[in-house]
């Protein structure tokens, strides 16, 4: 695939980039020493003076099918030309009636209703908000508590944030959280795990901790536990084996929601459409986003089982039954975005196509566990990081910060959280991208050490 034209390309010395205050960023360092791209086709993005950078983090978890693809590209523009916008409150269009259908064809049987966002945040938020609206209808109004888990990423809105459990994201904010919030700890266990292929042998018993906070609390005041099936920006972390199937036995007990975060794990990322299914775990609701429409236009889902929409389907028809949505849920264009994407899953096989790659994958990733300062490697589908040693007394910038730097300058761009690099390129990647990302985090370590 060529790369883009570059004409009208500014260097980053040409670029006014005082006004963006941009996230997730140390703004001062970056705009010190910026890394700037200004394309993307296939498996690579460019720079302004041309150089090509294998991207091994899909964007951030969210380009599956890879860049610039012309059907997507397409449909967006037809879109375009034909409705621009129409508001989803009491009013309908064709697209987003024919995406939500298209949709629930690759979800797992019985996920056959569908609310949508704009963000892996807004999905969360309205999925916390359902499942209490959900046990408000059934006459369990009293059940309020929502449980998240330690290292937890679950978005930036205030419900997200108040069950996540990544302390840096919080700690701002933490008096201003919602209440009646507790959570689970996280199973990271470098001790018993590190260097593990897959879900690790040790930490089902984590799960555990369920029941202890039913015994604090009380379980009838429970409504919700939210859990991402793979912890992705804390690090990949993988559940143990039987964790999840023991948190889903809990819940069942307790009749307690669980609700899966498949934000990161949705549309292939395991090799399998999705994260219940690669687990054999069945989640009562479950939030979408990145992937959905590969990264193109912002959207989000939320997909539940019939039972728990059909709950709230009661009292007036004339009334409204969840009083929650957003100015673009479902928006036209960003839902043409996704029936393109949906189109190039299919055909091509992506939602499974990581499952042939994996070992592949894992074999090239655990290559790596004798460079320099590395404690653990771990994977499992197309999803990968490289813990480092903390430099003495946590001295910053990271040594995992440095890795990223050193590789994006040499030709691959990967995402950092704390002293772990993390991984998970489009799904169309080939061994050839495998062997370079995997060669040039080789060297890099090596340079750092």
């Amino acid at each position: 695939m060529n790369a883009p034209d570059r004409a009208g390309i500014r260097q980053a010395s040409e670029i006014d980039m005082s006004s963006w205050w941009m996230p997730f960023t140390a703004n001062r360092q970056f705009k010190a020493s910026p890394r700037i791209i200004s394309g993307a086709r296939g498996m690579y993005y460019y720079t302004p003076d041309g150089r090509e950078v294998v991207d091994a983090s899909a964007g951030l978890w969210c380009v599956n099918a890879g860049h610039a693809r012309q059907e997507i590209v397409d449909a967006v523009t037809a879109q375009l030309g034909t409705l621009d916008y129409a508001p989803g409150f009491n009013m309908g269009h064709p697209v987003a009636f024919e995406f939500a259908s298209k949709l629930v064809e690759v979800t797992p049987p019985g996920f056959d209703k569908v609310f949508f966002t704009n963000s892996g945040s807004e999905s969360v938020d309205t999925a916390l908000k359902i499942a209490l609206a959900y046990h408000r209808a059934r006459g369990e109004g009293h059940r309020t508590r929502l449980i998240g888990r330690e290292r937890g990423y679950h978005g930036v809105g205030f419900g997200g944030m108040a069950v996540g459990g990544i302390v840096s994201n919080r700690r701002m904010f933490a008096n201003s959280l919602i209440p009646n919030c507790d959570h689970l700890p996280h199973t990271h266990d470098l001790a018993r795990n590190a260097f593990s292929r897959g879900q690790p042998e040790h930490g089902v018993e984590f799960a555990d901790e369920l029941e202890r906070l039913v015994a604090l609390h009380g379980g009838d005041t429970i409504a919700a536990v939210i859990v991402e099936p793979v912890a992705g920006s804390a690090g990949v972390l993988v559940p143990p084996k039987g964790y999840l199937q023991r948190l889903r036995s809990i819940c069942d007990k307790h009749g307690i929601l669980l609700v899966f975060d498949e934000v990161i794990t949705g549309f292939g990322r395991l090799g399998a459409p999705f994260a219940s299914q690669y687990f054999g775990v069945e989640p009562d609701l479950f939030t979408t986003a990145k992937g959905i429409t590969n990264g193109v236009v912002p959207l989000g889902a939320v997909f539940m089982k019939g039972a728990i929409h059909d709950a709230l389907m009661t009292g007036p028809e004339p009334m409204i039954e969840l009083f929650h949505g957003y100015t673009y849920s479902g928006h036209p264009v960003a839902c043409a975005a996704g029936l393109a994407t949906l189109e190039i899953y299919g055909r091509e096989k992506l939602l499974t196509r990581g499952a042939g790659l994996e070992q592949e994958w894992a074999d090239a990733l655990h290559s790596l566990r004798d460079c320099p300062n590395v404690v653990d490697v771990r994977n499992l589908g197309i999803m990968g990081a490289i813990e480092l040693a903390p430099k003495a007394g946590g001295a910053q910038p990271s040594r995992a910060y440095e890795a990223m730097v050193g590789t994006f300058e040499a030709g691959v761009l990967m995402r950092y959280t704390g002293d772990t690099l993390a991984l998970s390129p489009p799904l169309i990647l080939e061994r050839e991208h495998i062997d370079r990302i995997v060669e040039t985090i080789r060297k890099v370590l090596a340079g750092i050490a």
